[in-house]
């Protein structure tokens, strides 16, 4: 097992044996916690697997969408703007809620990080710890 299949391991492990898959939940938990690079990592993990089949675009939307985040804490800003964009063209291609997630919301937030880039001329870094945002899984869904 490589050094990053046990981080991750870890990071997932209070998610093993629910009704979703222990991968996703990380990711969310990761993300929320501002933990980008984990999320991204933690949704790797199940996406790399999937590639070609009917999760591969969702999967894939939400690695770019947690790696934008990546970039702006890097202070990154065009990048950042660019991922969001390509998460935005992967999630689009999905049903508004989708594996239990609000998925129009996250498109949504997308584009509102790159209408305020976009207004600070990808000179403002938007982020802060108080603006970072959270993904909440959809009940019953």
């Amino acid at each position: 097992m490589s050094h990053k299949s046990a981080k991750i391991a870890a990071l997932i492990a209070s998610f093993e044996g629910q009704v979703l898959d222990a991968h996703y939940l990380g990711y969310f938990e990761c993300f929320n916690n501002r933990l980008f690079y984990e999320a991204h990592d933690v949704l790797e993990e199940l996406w790399l697997p999937q590639r070609g089949k009917s999760d591969d675009g969702f999967y894939k939307g939400l690695i770019q969408f947690a790696g934008a985040f990546v970039h702006l804490q890097k202070n990154r800003l065009k990048p950042a703007a660019a991922l969001f964009r390509l998460s935005r063209n992967y999630l689009s291609l999905y049903p508004p809620v989708y594996h239990s997630l609000d998925v129009a919301r996250v498109i949504d937030l997308g584009g509102i990080w790159i209408l305020q880039l976009e207004a600070g001329n990808f000179e403002v870094n938007p982020l802060s710890s108080e603006s970072a945002p959270r993904l909440e899984l959809v009940q019953g869904v």
